[in-house]
């Protein structure tokens, strides 16, 4: 069975986004401070490797509704708008399918650079599609937090890497909320002024 993976900047109190998410602040207040070691014009050698890490290629994805779209409820198009697709542009970092939890069934939209987004009711039926379009390959659980605590509660993940960012957003949503004995075992640490980046195994 191919490993199933996962990643997340996270703050020093563990959210991975702030208060008040809206269209225009889609990561909430301070939020995207999370990112700055990937998405700030940083010149640091270990953000760049670790960078590279979370873009290298994958099987397969499953992705929240929350980390795809900003709206809730049913998509733009069924009323007559525009289907949302993605916040990445047409050409997504993915590039192979990307499954994305949702209670509202759409269509495949697919994107330039081999991503396709499939919308899928239920998270076990998405890690089940996941597996099978990766075949040997990684899966990653590419958020948001409400997608990675599925993955713990299933016990799916393998691995999780957390850039731990140096800033604290008092509350947002947590991908560990609700969980209890939870055991990560750190098996890699990497550091940066932006970042600290710990991979960390749920295995034994």
């Amino acid at each position: 069975m191919p490993k199933v993976t996962a990643h997340l900047s996270i703050s020093l109190d563990g959210y991975v986004a702030g208060p008040h998410q809206t269209r225009e602040e889609p990561l909430g207040v301070l939020g995207e401070d999370l990112h700055l070691w990937h998405l700030g014009q940083t010149d640091n050698d270990v953000d760049r490797a670790m960078t590279a890490r979370i873009l290298a290629p994958r099987g397969a994805y499953v992705m929240g509704r929350n980390m795809y779209a900003p709206d809730r409820g049913d998509w733009a198009d069924a009323a007559g708008g525009e289907m949302w697709r993605g916040w990445w542009g047409e050409n997504p970092p993915y590039h192979a399918p990307v499954f994305v939890l949702t209670h509202y069934p759409h269509d495949p939209v697919e994107m330039e650079g081999g991503t396709t987004f499939h919308f899928v009711t239920g998270f076990d039926k998405a890690m089940e599609r996941a597996l099978e379009a990766a075949g040997d390959d990684t899966v990653t659980i590419a958020g948001g937090a409400s997608a990675v605590r599925q993955g713990f509660e299933a016990g799916v993940i393998d691995e999780i890497m957390l850039n731990h960012a140096p800033i604290v957003l008092g509350s947002g949503e947590s991908p560990f909320a609700g969980l209890a004995n939870l055991r990560l075992k750190p098996i890699e640490v990497h550091a940066s002024p932006n970042a600290t980046h710990v991979v960390y195994s749920t295995r034994d």
